[in-house]
């Protein structure tokens, strides 16, 4: 896997959240250099975007509790595949199940699953790296509230969590805690999880539609193999740079890197929607053009840096990349 995203409804729920909360939106998402039309866009975004989101968040509201608070406003999980994949379920537990199967297209960071043993029954995220960083908190306190409203809201209040771990070891009060969550808090334990009974897995759901089901599941697999083209062109991109300066990237020599045929690459990145010279023609132009405006390199090693054998062949390309001449650019950039 490439680098790590998010499905777009993670970061728009956190604008609405912040939107509901009263919360000075525009500020919040100018520290975190997000752009409002990301927010409002249906491609994924880097999970750098979300670490980047809380920071600004807890520093612009001066609440050291703001994902426990901003997930009391988060609007309700609606309308995306997931969801309609566990409605379509006859119960909870299918529902459930069903979803954890597919969460990938929530989050790459996201690696739920659910345990019941012992007479236990919980859903835990795994133990995880930097538990303590202020992020982890701040998305897991608020990733519980959207889950519980989700799943009381299917269980039609049925659903009640019985007690909550979480893997960071400085929290909010344990009666700020009750109020939100209506239960018991934990911190400082080996991995975050959700304790319920497990009883409610047999709970049947009101809104199940089983002849609709296949559709949703075949609609959820689809969007999964769309996530693995898109780590496909990501990683053709890691290999043409580290293969760019010696001068031999080719789609055969990229292929044999990532062991595939070359064939098989062309045909996976076709049905991206893209090709092996499009990837290529674009790294070149980002490369060039970061190197024109951020550095004092000069244009024959910028040439070499990008991979051409030839300066002319350099100068047509960027010619038609940008309708300028590398000169230009950079004159034009470092004004």
């Amino acid at each position: 896997m490439g680098q790590l995203t998010d499905a777009s409804v993670v970061l728009r729920f956190g604008y609405q959240a912040i939107r509901r909360a009263g919360l000075p939106t525009e500020e919040i998402l100018t520290k975190a250099g997000v752009a409002l039309n990301q927010v409002d866009a249906n491609s994924r975004t880097p999970v750098s975007a979300q670490y980047a989101f809380w920071v600004a968040a807890e520093e612009v509201s001066k609440d050291p509790d703001i994902g426990l608070h901003l997930g009391e406003h988060l609007p309700l999980y609606r309308g995306q595949v997931i969801e309609h994949l566990f409605i379509s379920s006859e119960t909870f537990g299918e529902g459930l199940k069903r979803a954890l199967a597919y969460q990938r297209l929530i989050s790459d960071v996201f690696h739920a699953k659910l345990v019941v043993e012992d007479g236990r029954c919980y859903l835990t995220n795994g133990e995880q790296r930097f538990a303590d960083s202020i992020v982890n908190r701040h998305f897991s306190e608020c990733a519980i509230s959207g889950v519980l409203r989700f799943f009381k809201f299917i269980t039609e209040g049925a659903f009640h969590p019985i007690f909550i771990d979480f893997n960071f070891s400085e929290g909010a009060p344990e009666d700020e805690y009750f109020r939100v969550y209506g239960c018991p808090v934990s911190l400082g334990q080996k991995e975050t999880r959700l304790y319920f009974d497990a009883d409610i897995l047999n709970y049947p759901l009101w809104q199940a539609e089983p002849e609709l089901l296949q559709l949703h599941e075949q609609l959820a697999i689809e969007k999964l193999q769309e996530l693995a083209r898109y780590d496909l062109v990501g990683e053709v991109r890691r290999a043409i740079g580290s293969t760019l300066e010696s001068g031999e990237t080719t789609l055969e020599t990229v292929a044999a890197q990532l062991n595939i045929t070359p064939r098989r690459l062309r045909t996976q990145l076709s049905e991206a929607n893209t090709s092996f010279q499009q990837i290529l023609s674009d790294y070149r132009c980002r490369l060039a053009k970061r190197l024109l405006a951020n550095t004092g390199e000069s244009v024959e090693r910028i040439v070499y840096l990008t991979g051409f054998s030839e300066p002319s062949t350099f100068y047509r390309a960027f010619k038609r990349w940008t309708n300028e001449t590398p000169v230009e650019y950079r004159k034009r950039k470092q004004r």
